[in-house]
């Protein structure tokens, strides 16, 4: 229910923006508790919240998708053990992102910023009964705060050089200095990057999120889709002001998101799991918007964490459905020739998976195109090896979505049917594989329609359209060059030409690989055996944390924390604090003897202490 009131009033904040004669740039700020919230030593900070055409397209994605994902939820999680502590979980979490976008200073953005990480937590960690869920939770929260560290020193320096918090101050500050280039502004933009690469699952801290699919199906819905993993896109693309004056940091952002693309595309192309795949496809489209960002276009990139929104949410509510028919059954290999079994979950999920492949006219066609495209044309001197990665990852993304189409739902059934349910999901009273309820398969008809629509408010000039997306957000975001004046419509089109014969590509060779000979990619990985198990065992990177971060500290604070210091200082102390009491004590308890001669003995030993004291303590006074 508080979601569905959200998404109302989403709505009718969306038709106020855009009623006839509505302004065409809106800010609005409100303050709540008065001016009291935290003011201390000349430093101020207000609980404010302010509302922008960023915020608006950002409150959109987070209310509309949440709310088609909550209803979801009653259905898949219907007949789960503590249905409602998780419906509790999820709504907390929308109320901490949704106090993330509006806020209107980088203080309580942080705040929001750790809610959607103790949130992901409880959520991630929903299945606490299962150590491989415990253990995925507390990575997710662990590897966040590494990222948390640096968003609080990126605070502290703000503090230290703009005296405040606040967005308007900040930007106003940067803005009325245009000789301040790099320095300290580049320490910030940095230290701002490694938060957004921990929430955003950049490298290097992305490997949090392909643990958290031991989450429900939701749940990764949610968190890949529509809510924290964008609020690293979100916080940069709201920082912009800083990261323009910084072109070091703006090359380290580009550099990380391609990179970060390509990596987690390589090893979404031979994984197994459904749920994997597509959270190695949620870090590679990350990496995509990080490029957008990294090369000055940020509207792109917000343009793409909108229409991803409603692919991916898409995709993993679908194999979230597919799950439910196979009674839990995750692995491709046991799947096949579902698509007359569940009709439903296979066209809305054909709508995903074209989506993100990158074909027109479907959303992720004009997203990602315009990412490509900005990268091309950018001044950025590694601006065409940028696009080149790019590229290259669209065929990639292309061809392991296809795999998982044609794995999942063409072929031989290679499942068994089951009339019992071992994931806790409702089996239709025991008729085997079969389509969802409606109030599951209903949020997939609608994210499958704005999959197929979503695009469109981005249509480019070269292709006959306005980019509306971009008219509404030149108001917040500064345009990347203006491309269309200094090159030509042809070289536009020329380069979605390319991106898509390289999406059909990637088709092609899923096509030949998985649905005409489907043991073809299986001899292949047997003639490359060491470059296929490197890649299936995701390049060893989580061994390579174990062992060079994650043992050495736990030795360090098992031994010289646990064995030395605790043992032996603090215990030690404590032994020996104990030990001289005793002895004290054993000294003092002999004056109790329960003889009178002793008491006048110590009785006439005191009285004399006391006189010398009295007569040489007043001969020392004096003197």
């Amino acid at each position: 229910m508080p979601t569905a009131i959200s998404a109302l009033l989403w709505m009718w904040l969306w038709a106020t923006i855009k009623a006839p004669g509505a302004p065409e740039s809106i800010h609005s700020t409100i303050t709540l508790f008065g001016n009291s919230w935290i003011s201390v030593s000349g430093f101020h900070a207000d609980f404010a919240f302010t509302v922008d055409h960023l915020t608006a397209i950002m409150l959109g994605v987070v209310t509309c998708v949440g709310f088609l994902i909550h209803l979801y939820s009653v259905g898949y999680m219907a007949h789960e053990e503590g249905y409602w502590r998780f419906f509790a979980y999820l709504n907390l979490f929308m109320f901490f992102m949704l106090v993330l976008v509006l806020s209107a200073n980088f203080l309580l953005l942080f705040v929001g910023w750790e809610g959607v990480g103790l949130a992901s937590y409880l959520l991630i960690g929903f299945y606490f009964k299962k150590d491989s869920a415990a253990n995925a939770g507390k990575k997710a929260f662990i590897v966040n705060r590494i990222g948390d560290f640096g968003f609080l020193l990126a605070m502290f320096l703000m503090i230290s050089h703009f005296g405040s918090l606040d967005f308007a101050t900040v930007f106003s500050a940067v803005s009325a200095h245009p000789e301040w280039h790099g320095g300290f502004l580049t320490a910030i933009a940095l230290l701002l990057v490694v938060g957004a690469t921990g929430k955003s699952a950049q490298i290097p801290l992305y490997v949090w999120l392909p643990d958290a699919m031991e989450g429900p199906t939701p749940v990764s819905a949610l968190i890949h889709a529509a809510t924290m993993v964008t609020a690293g896109i979100y916080m940069v693309a709201r920082s912009h002001v800083i990261f323009d004056r910084s072109p070091y940091a703006l090359g380290v952002v580009a550099i990380i998101g391609a990179a970060t693309a390509f990596f987690a595309a390589c090893i979404g192309m031979v994984q197994h799991d459904i749920k994997r795949v597509l959270a190695y496809s949620t870090v590679s489209q990350l990496g995509y918007m990080f490029l957008a960002c990294g090369v000055g276009a940020y509207t792109a990139g917000i343009f793409h964490l909108l229409t991803h929104a409603f692919f991916k949410a898409l995709l993993f509510l679908a194999a979230g459905s597919v799950i439910h028919a196979l009674s839990g059954e995750q692995d491709m290999r046991k799947m096949g020739g579902l698509r007359k079994r569940i009709p439903v979950t296979f066209w809305t999920m054909t709508m995903g998976v074209f989506a993100i492949a990158g074909l027109p006219p479907l959303a992720g066609f004009f997203s990602k195109d315009e990412i490509l495209f900005q990268a091309f044309v950018s001044p950025n001197p590694i601006g065409k090896l940028l696009w080149l990665v790019g590229l290259i990852t669209a065929g990639m993304t292309s061809f392991y979505m296809f795999r998982l189409w044609f794995k999942t739902f063409f072929g031989e059934e290679r499942f068994e049917e089951h009339t019992d349910h071992g994931h806790g999901h409702d089996d239709h009273h025991g008729h085997g594989v079969h389509e969802s309820p409606l109030v599951m398969t209903l949020p997939l008809m609608v994210l499958a329609l704005l999959s197929i629509i979503g695009g469109w408010v981005g249509v480019p000039a070269a292709l006959g359209g306005h980019d509306e997306i971009g008219a509404f957000l030149e108001p917040v975001l500064s345009p990347a060059v203006t491309v269309t004046e200094v090159v030509s419509h042809s070289t536009e089109l020329g380069l979605a030409a390319v991106s898509v014969l390289v999406a059909l590509l990637g088709l092609f060779i899923a096509y030949a690989l998985y649905y005409k000979k489907p043991g073809t990619a299986a001899s292949y990985a047997q003639k490359f055996p060491a470059l296929y198990r490197l890649v299936d065992n995701k390049f060893y990177v989580d061994e390579i944390y174990q062992g060079v971060i994650v043992t050495p500290l736990l030795m360090f604070s098992r031994l010289i924390l646990g064995t030395i210091f605790d043992g032996g200082v603090v215990g030690g102390a404590g032994y020996a604090a104990g030990a001289s009491t005793r002895g004290l004590g054993s000294l003092v308890r002999r004056i109790q003897s329960g003889n009178i001669r002793s008491y006048a003995g110590w009785l006439a030993l005191g009285a004399a202490a006391v006189i010398a004291v009295m007569i040489f303590g007043h001969s020392l006074w004096l003197h």
